[in-house]
């Protein structure tokens, strides 16, 4: 399948998704690697953790128009090589995503829907955050929420923020496609942000920059 979305936003913000169809081969031949891209991809002893990694780099790709060499943080931010672009990645299942600016901070996250969120929903929600789940799309969101505060917590450097105490959500009414409003309020900051929602194909994604 590869590349099912891709869109622009401000000129300066690119959005794309990739949907993994494609084996090991098919995608490890769309990309040059060097010595240590090869020896990373060959140590993950899970196979989907192989064509997740393989799938990102494709994506990257398809948006660069060639190769770009990803690097990480000392929190594990993601960073495109000489800090040419703000990048924000996530993968679930079969699913790739990509945000990434020149000039903005960005956060993504999506996440494939399974039942197993109703019983951590008190982890991440504050009481009054679950007070305003719809009963009746509760799984959607809930996943809306926490791929909101994924996002927030991605887009702040991932430091020093608890998604219960720290990140806080607006109540909003679950669409097919939508607004979110955030909060981040920790020893950095104390700021709002504007979070695009959509869901497709059972997955939830949400994203943000600023």
């Amino acid at each position: 399948m590869g590349l099912i979305i891709r869109e622009h936003f401000n000129e300066d913000v690119e959005f794309g998704i990739w949907e993994i169809t494609e084996d090991y081969d098919t995608l490890r031949s769309k990309l040059t690697l060097d010595d240590k891209d090869i020896t990373t991809v060959e140590s993950f002893k899970n196979h989907q953790r192989k064509l997740e990694w393989l799938s990102v780099r494709t994506l990257l790709k398809e948006m660069l128009g060639k190769d770009g060499k990803i690097v990480y943080g000392p929190e594990r931010k993601p960073y495109l090589h000489n800090n040419s672009f703000n990048i924000s990645i996530s993968h679930s299942k079969n699913f790739t995503a990509i945000l990434m600016s020149k000039k903005k901070r960005v956060g993504l996250d999506l996440e494939f829907m399974a039942n197993k969120i109703l019983r951590i929903a008190d982890k991440f929600l504050r009481p009054e955050e679950l007070e305003h789940i719809e009963k009746d799309q509760e799984l959607y969101h809930l996943y809306l929420h926490w791929c909101a505060k994924e996002a927030l917590y991605k887009i702040c450097d991932k430091v020093d923020i608890n998604f219960v105490t720290n990140l806080s959500i607006e109540p909003f009414k679950p669409k097919e496609k939508g607004i979110i409003t955030g909060t981040v309020n920790n020893s950095y900051m104390n700021e709002k942000f504007s979070l695009n929602y959509f869901t497709i194909k059972n997955y939830s994604i949400v994203w943000c920059y600023k």
